[in-house]
């Protein structure tokens, strides 16, 4: 899909829902997100994150600011939306949907620039958001569940270009079919050997195919069966959505995959980005430390972490997103991530032991 032109927010008219939100000096794009854009908003009054909802339902906005709200009461370090004089937190302009939140001064950490304390530290807050998680959603809100489509749409519109993690689930917290993935190799493996200019790129991602079959004919009777149970989690739990001030984590962000899903998977998912090393190793050392923090803070035995570890082991055997945005839907966003990504899952089932002891011992 063309990447969409890129509108300027109605500055003028979103300030003025607002009770003195003084006058605007500029309006700049920040946002790294892949889903929605953001930008600093500065007024004579202050500074100000602005968020544009790409893919706007506002009744699921909102929901996902009182989960913010209820969240900073009990000490989760996030950043609420602005009230307008209404008391609303979404403005739906036109057919769009924005929101105002305070600028958070800080900035993104990864694995490699926490010490032992500072993984701990990131594992006892996830933790906590989902133990807090379950305080204030419990019997407040419907749960939802997101679910990955089988295969990249072809949307008319960025507003329904939603990001693809794994293959189709036909049940809730059911794990991928090999039989769709082994058709979706076939595919994404005519698509890379017909590209053209063929790059180094696409004679990559041809190697990681061919690798990844082999994988999964090794291994396809190791389908985890379906998960028991899931709670309400972030969603999308990674280092661009976590702002550091120092060394201390100042705002969790982009709560836009709110939902329900099995908690300790995003655990572990977490972990596969903040420890992932550029040769496609995870940091073990770190992710032990974190673990054992992540599971005090959220009352996870070693059963459930187990369980986590395989089924996101499983996940990552099938799972093609980048590929498929790159040869399905023509955007080449996410490209630099696939080298590091492609050589985690081979590594992580040969060192399969050593990443499981990791998270549960």
């Amino acid at each position: 899909m063309p990447r969409s032109s890129v509108t300027a927010p109605p500055v003028g008219a979103l300030l003025r829902r607002y009770e003195d939100p003084g006058e605007p000096l500029s309006c700049e794009r920040v946002s790294e997100g892949l889903l929605n854009r953001g930008y600093r908003l500065s007024t004579t009054r202050g500074a100000y994150f602005l968020k544009h909802h790409l893919d706007g339902d506002r009744e699921v906005i909102a929901r996902q600011h009182r989960a913010t709200q209820r969240l900073q009461a009990l000490g989760v370090p996030v950043a609420p939306p602005v009230a307008d004089a209404h008391g609303e937190t979404v403005a739906v302009i036109g057919d769009r949907c924005y929101a105002l939140h305070p600028w958070v001064e800080g900035r993104h950490r990864d694995g490699a620039q926490l010490s032992s304390r500072q993984s701990r530290r990131l594992g006892s807050l996830l933790g906590l958001v989902h133990t807090c998680l379950e305080r204030v959603m419990h019997q407040a809100e419907p749960p939802t569940i997101p679910r990955p489509r089988s295969r990249p749409p072809a949307p008319p519109s960025p507003r329904r270009y939603t990001r693809q993690y794994a293959p189709q689930h036909s049940r809730p917290y059911d794990s991928a079919d090999p039989t769709e993935t082994f058709a979706l190799i076939d595919e994404l493996l005519a698509l890379a050997r017909g590209s053209r200019p063929h790059d180094t790129f696409d004679t990559l991602a041809e190697h990681r195919l061919l690798e990844r079959r082999a994988l999964l004919e090794r291994y396809a009777d190791r389908r985890p069966p379906p998960a028991k149970a899931g709670g309400w989690v972030h969603g999308d739990f990674h280092p661009l959505n976590l702002l550091y001030r120092g060394t201390e984590p100042a705002a969790i962000v982009d709560w836009d995959r709110l939902g329900v899903q099995p908690r300790a998977e995003e655990a572990v998912r977490a972990a596969a980005i903040f420890f992932l090393r550029p040769a496609g190793v995870l940091e073990l050392p770190k992710v032990r430390a974190y673990a054992r923090a992540y599971r005090r803070a959220a009352g996870a035995d070693a059963g459930e972490m187990a369980a986590a570890v395989h089924r996101v082991w499983w996940e990552r055997l099938n799972d093609f997103w980048i590929l498929r945005w790159r040869y399905q839907l023509h955007d080449r966003r996410a490209d630099p991530q696939f080298a590091a990504v492609s050589a985690l899952v081979v590594w992580w089932t040969r060192e399969y032991e050593a990443v499981h002891a990791a998270f549960t011992a």
